[in-house]
């Protein structure tokens, strides 16, 4: 039996010295590979949010976006009211707010610090309706189209969003763009995370090659030898996505605090589809990079088992 002398001047014994430097290995590996799992999740979670919340960040912007109808002087207010329930019935239309020439010129002399109703001596603003649209039908085709049905009423003077059609056009051909970027962005993750954990597993198991071969040689089965270290990759995988929903769900806890308008936390399909991707991702690439890397080890031969 071999001994020696510790820091205390105790005797200890030599394979119980070696067997707790291995146990402390193994839990510092796979810290590590947990840690490695919840980075590239959270990364790959936070990608995902964005994928998913992608269409209504961009509608709420959209929504913005004002249509004003003007009435002419002589338009009765039973015939605006009439024309206001109306379009509010559409599903295009998401909300609607009217506005009296009198409200509009108190709203533009505070605008510009300056009463100039006192300096012309007459309003010239006129009572206006302010439209705001659902976000998916924000664009010139369908504007140009509602612009054109709401001009027939004899009451109605000018419909105007024209200040709004660059940016309803940059807006629409930079989504089309930053789509396109997401999903090449994606792929470069998924790349990422499975390389990521792929490395970390084979690290932590190479530490045990030699536990492996020992048990190979008294006549251990292949999947018997493997079917722990899948359990184990199991658990390090829903452990690694536990720790990144935790970290992104606090991300989005504070993101909800400060744009409420978003209603992140209040979509709870999104959550469980983004939650359940995390987990599943998780666990499916732990136990195919833990497979694999089992195979190679289990097909080491003696030779190899030092390199």
């Amino acid at each position: 039996m071999f001994i020696f002398f510790n820091f205390t001047g105790k005797i200890t014994d030599l394979n119980d010295f070696f067997d707790k430097y291995q146990k402390r290995r193994l839990i510092t590996a796979n810290i590590s590979v947990v840690i490695s799992i919840a980075i590239v999740l959270f990364l790959l979670g936070s990608l995902g949010f964005f994928i998913l919340n992608s269409k209504k960040i961009t509608n709420h912007f959209k929504e913005k976006i004002t249509i004003t109808v003007f009435f002419k002087e002589h338009a009765k207010l039973s015939a605006i009211k009439q024309f206001e329930k109306k379009i509010k019935l559409s599903p295009q239309v998401k909300k609607t707010r009217f506005v009296t020439k009198k409200e509009a010129a108190a709203q533009l002399s505070k605008d510009i610090g300056e009463d100039f109703i006192k300096f012309l001596d007459f309003n010239p603003l006129q009572d206006n309706l302010e439209v705001n649209l659902n976000g998916t039908y924000v664009n010139a085709k369908k504007m140009d189209s509602l612009k054109q049905a709401w001009q027939k009423n004899n009451f109605v003077s000018e419909v105007n969003y024209e200040y709004y059609k660059p940016l309803i056009k940059g807006l629409n051909q930079n989504i089309q763009k930053l789509s396109f970027w997401i999903m090449l962005i994606t792929g470069f993750f998924l790349f990422l995370v499975f390389l990521l954990i792929n490395s970390a597993i084979r690290l932590s198991l190479y530490n045990q090659r030699f536990s492996i071969k020992t048990m190979q040689l008294v006549g251990a089965t292949k999947s018997f030898i493997r079917k722990p270290f899948l359990i184990k990759a199991f658990w390090l995988g829903f452990a690694g996505a536990f720790l990144a929903s935790f970290f992104l769900l606090s991300i989005l806890y504070y993101i909800d605090r400060y744009f409420p308008e978003f209603q992140f936390l209040t979509d709870y399909k999104l959550l469980v589809i983004l939650f359940s991707g995390i987990f599943v991702t998780g666990i499916i690439i732990t136990l195919i990079s833990t497979y694999f890397a089992s195979l190679r080890l289990l097909n080491l031969n003696s030779d190899q088992m030092h390199f």
